[in-house]
C-alpha cells in the first residue's frame, strides 16, 4: 500500500490561517485590554484614596476655622489687645 500525500487547497490554507490569526488576535486583544482595565482600576482606587484624604483634611481645617472664629477666642484676643467689646457696634448683614 502506498501512502497518499494530502494536498490542501489555497482556500483551505487561507481558512485555517485566518482562524489561527483570529484566535491569536483575540488572545492578544484580551491581554491588552485586561492590562488596561487593571491599570484603570488602580487609578480609580488611588483617586478614591486621595479624595478620602482630602475630605478628612477639609474637615480638619473646617474644625480649626470654627475654633479660631469662636466668640470666646475672639473676645480673649480683643481683651489681650486692650480693646473692649461693644455690642452696639455690631452690625448684622443679611443677604
Amino acid at each position: 500500500m502506498k501512502k497518499r500525500k494530502t494536498r490542501y487547497t489555497k482556500g483551505e490554507i487561507l481558512l485555517v490561517s485566518g482562524i489561527v490569526m483570529a484566535v491569536l488576535g483575540t488572545f492578544l486583544i484580551e491581554v491588552f485590554f485586561g492590562a488596561n482595565i487593571g491599570h484603570l482600576n488602580m487609578s480609580v482606587e488611588k483617586m478614591k484614596y486621595d479624595i478620602t484624604n482630602q475630605e478628612k483634611n477639609n474637615e480638619n481645617l473646617g474644625m480649626q476655622v470654627n475654633e479660631l472664629t469662636a466668640f470666646d477666642k475672639i473676645n480673649n484676643i480683643v481683651k489681650d489687645m486692650g480693646l473692649a467689646y461693644n455690642n452696639e457696634n455690631i452690625i448684622v448683614v443679611n443677604e
